[in-house]
């Protein structure tokens, strides 16, 4: 019997020791098997995370931001303890005594599982295993994943520490809101840094991994408030707060961005504007998307605030302008249902979920709440109601008529109800007394169909340091400043005159105006002058003051189209320019952008410089990968330097056009602002540049620079159009005159600064005949000249390029200019009619521009 006994349990003993070894063999077997392939734990040393790419403005401060995953990444020592405690008391309050992975919260969850028949299943991963999850194996929810998890991070337990597997996880972990990582997570959820997170914050973080798209602090407040709270629990039972801290915090609100508890970090910076999103574009093209949307880089922008904000005001003034004056009222075409009107509380939010522009400074979304005998009540974006309300006064919208449904325009309005009605969002602004600022009334205000561009830079270093692309970056985020390709018209004229002056021309070389015919495979070409009439011999200065296109074909004729092109494309305007001589006029398009840049280098003594957004990129770590400015400045490396000196600047950059060249083209330029076709630009400082108008006024142009700031405008119509009677100089002209006033009181100008190796005399601007040094009058300008150059030289010959000049031409009399109505004709039945300065050129040109 003992026998048989000791027999049995001595069985029952080898059963139980076989099935531990099959059960350990098969573990192991199963362990082995997974564990090959798996992928590389190593690489998480090097790791990585993708991180928001920010950009600085010239003083520090952040203008805006760009991610696809909104990341800030935090070291392990700038984690404040109270963060790392949160997520540990939540998520794995072993974490600094397991392996890797926790055994004993494998078996509660397999038995919580098996008890609730699969109803209960939580997780069990330690925060080392959703490591190796979240970096190496993927979400999926499969025992061959689990198993891979516990092999991988069993290994990565012995290549690094505790710190910076904690480090990895509290950067890479999805909190909800596009926010990864705790330090993106406090600025979204509180505006804060890690630093500044009290108890309870910290705790509503570390209750988000559970289920980030389900915890949302407004809509499930109550279901986030008891994950907090629990959180704060096992903090306090883990020993990393005490029972004191615990009562207080656990009574405290939940409060947060989204509820209206804090400001959003996003209303801190400054609208998404032209300039930030260029650079975006720019940089992409450089580094790659990838690289810039998750590099963590950091730009340092060339803008000035001051003048971004300037170039703007200016460009929406003279928009606006125009629009205005064509009186018709368009409105947003934006409407809000009747029933969203009852309250005020259902039309605000009403009003803040329509797209409108909101980066429009003093503009303001309202709607229309009820329409008065001629007034209309309105409802402010942002303003409270005042005890009478606000209104649009009949005397605001005289100005304009609204388009029927039939296409045509209504009569005038005498009251608000005939441009708006009830629902209607627009747009206000505050109209305020020039004396006091104090208000008067609310004005209804529009985004213009006409747009434009403006741009300035500085001419040394090629710094931009405003861009604006249009009326309104949230109304059309298409820059055209640097995408729109339009025609420059006489804006371009200057590199032909460079051309000329560099080919054996002088500012006193006479050129014949006169008429031209040239045979084109389209028929004949007959280009005119903007008033359609001859003025006969004329210096070179006065054909470029005066924009005179019969002067600027022939002087192209004489010099070669090839030359002119090289011109343009050694300046950057083109790359490969058409050698046609309608092209001498501005008829081939380019950018605002590529022709401000060029306009720096005659203002710079014909230095080549690359216009540029930024001043310097550094990556994640700190590294400078990019520096605009070549240039040597060894006096800057210095601690201090004498007072009295000033650093010493070695550039390094080649020279595109002869100094001297560069100078008379300034001083010619010079005479297009003081007499020319911008004289209605009047600044403190010397001013050079160039007006240009095509065709039709489909676009107008003033491109213009003082010795330190070029700048340039462009205004037209997207579907190109003609804009009626203007110019350059009347539509673009104050616009940079508005700019340009900011510009100098902030930063001044000089003279320009002539170069060596010249002479200066005495010229008659009309004939270019030499005067005596003590000459003085209108007509008397001071010509710069190169050193063995004889101003005479030019006297004894007339340029006409090869064309002839005819007999009987309506010649103007000595000193005489454009005429200012326009030029007289005879039409074909005998009537006499007046054409319009500049108005209808297109009509009587196949090509051509002034």
């Amino acid at each position: 019997m003992v026998r048989f006994i000791g027999s049995f349990f001595g069985g029952i003993f080898s059963m139980i020791t076989l099935g531990i070894l099959f059960a350990a063999l098969s573990v192991g077997a199963i362990f082995y098997m997974y564990s090959r392939d798996l992928p590389s734990h190593e690489s998480l040393a090097q790791y990585s995370p993708p991180t928001i790419s920010r950009v600085y403005s010239g003083e520090g401060r952040m203008m805006d931001e760009f991610a696809r995953e909104r990341r800030i990444y935090a070291a392990s020592e700038e984690i404040p303890d109270l963060v790392k405690h949160a997520f540990i008391s939540a998520e794995d309050k072993n974490f600094y005594t397991h392996k890797g992975y926790d055994a004993r919260g494998i078996a509660v969850a397999a038995y919580e599982a098996v008890q609730s028949r699969g109803a209960n299943v939580r997780g069990a991963s330690t925060i080392t295993q959703q490591v190796m999850k979240n970096f190496l194996l993927g979400g999926e929810r499969r025992v061959e994943r689990k198993i891979k998890e516990i092999i991988l991070a069993t290994r990565i337990e012995e290549t690094l520490n505790k710190d910076r597997i904690l480090e990895l996880y509290l950067n890479e972990i999805f909190l909800g809101q596009n926010s990864y990582g705790v330090a993106a997570a406090a600025q979204t959820y509180f505006n804060k840094i890690l630093g500044d997170l009290e108890p309870h914050e910290a705790a509503m973080l570390a209750a988000m991994p559970q289920a980030p798209s389900e915890y949302h602090p407004v809509r499930a407040m109550e279901r986030v408030t008891q994950r907090r709270n629990y959180v704060l629990r096992e903090m306090r039972d883990n020993g990393y707060i005490d029972a004191a801290t615990f009562a207080v915090e656990v009574e405290k609100p939940l409060r947060s961005v989204q509820n209206g508890d804090f400001p959003a970090f996003r209303d801190a910076l400054p609208p998404r504007d032209y300039f930030s999103d260029e650079i975006r574009r720019q940089l992409s093209g450089t580094f790659g998307e990838e690289e810039f949307f998750s590099g963590g880089l950091t730009i340092r922008a060339t803008v000035d605030p001051d003048l971004q904000a300037a170039a703007a005001a200016a460009l929406r003034e003279g928009l606006e302008r125009y629009d205005r004056g064509l009186g018709i009222w368009r409105g947003t075409s934006r409407v809000i249902a009747p029933d969203q009107l009852e309250t005020e509380e259902s039309w605000r939010a009403a009003l803040a979920a329509v797209e409108v522009p909101r980066d429009i400074a003093g503009w303001y979304p309202a709607v229309v709440l009820s329409l008065g005998d001629r007034s209309a009540r309105i409802g402010i974006e942002g303003l409270d109601e005042d005890e009478d309300g606000h209104f649009i006064p009949a005397d605001d919208v005289t100005w304009a008529r609204k388009r029927q449904a039939d296409g045509r325009l209504g009569r005038k309005a005498q009251a608000a109800s005939d441009l708006v009605s009830v629902g209607d969002v627009v747009l206000v602004r505050a109209v305020t007394r020039d004396a006091d600022g104090s208000f008067i009334r609310w004005s209804l205000r529009q985004a213009p169909e006409v747009q434009g561009a403006f741009m300035a830079m500085d001419v040394n270093s090629g710094r931009v340091l405003a861009m604006q692309g249009g009326f309104s970056y949230q109304y059309s985020v298409f820059n055209r400043a640097t995408q729109a390709q339009r025609q420059p018209g006489s804006s371009f004229k200057p590199f032909v005159y460079a051309a000329a002056l560099d080919s054996g021309f002088t500012p006193n070389t006479i050129v014949i105006d006169a008429p031209i015919e040239v045979n084109t495979p389209q028929g004949i070409w007959r280009p005119k002058n903007s008033s359609n009439r001859f003025y006969g011999p004329t210096t070179v200065r006065t054909g470029i003051e005066q924009s005179r296109n019969l002067m600027t074909v022939r002087i192209a004729e004489e010099i070669g189209m090839d030359t002119v092109a090289a011109y343009a494309e050694r300046f950057g305007v083109y790359d490969r320019m058409g050698q046609f001589l309608a092209n001498s006029l501005g008829a081939e398009e380019t950018t605002l952008f590529k022709m401000v840049a060029a306009y720096a280098m005659f203002a710079n003594g014909g230095e080549q410089v690359e216009p540029t957004l930024v001043d310097r990129v550094q990556d994640r770590r700190g590294r400078t990968i990019y520096r605009h400015d070549q240039r040597v400045c060894r006096d800057c490396e210095m601690a201090s330097l004498d007072p009295s000196l000033l650093p010493e600047i070695t550039s390094n950059r080649r020279q595109v056009m002869d100094p001297i060249t560069a100078y008379q083209l300034t001083s010619m330029m010079q005479g297009v602002v003081e007499r020319g076709t911008a004289r209605g630009i009047n600044l403190p400082v010397p001013i050079a540049g160039k007006t240009g108008t095509t065709n039709d006024s489909k676009d107008v142009w003033f491109v213009g620079y003082s010795s330190n700031i070029a700048a340039g405008c462009y205004i037209g119509y997207d579907q190109p159009r003609s804009l009626g009677s203007v110019s350059g100089g009347g539509f673009c002209g104050p616009v940079f005159q508005s700019f340009m006033q900011t510009a100098v009181e902030k930063y001044g100008g000089t003279r320009f600064r002539v170069p060596p190796g010249g002479y200066f005399r005495k010229i008659d601007r009309f004939t270019g005949a030499v005067l005596s040094d003590d000459a003085t009058g209108a007509n008397v300008v001071s010509e710069y000249f190169r050193e063995g150059e004889d101003p005479r030289s030019s006297l004894g010959f007339m340029v006409d390029g090869g064309f002839g000049m005819g007999t009987n031409l309506p010649l103007f009399a000595y000193g005489e200019t454009e005429a200012e109505k326009g030029a007289t004709v005879t039409t074909s039945s005998g009537q006499t009619r007046v054409i319009p300065n500049k108005a209808d050129f297109g009509t009587l040109s196949s090509g051509g521009l002034y």
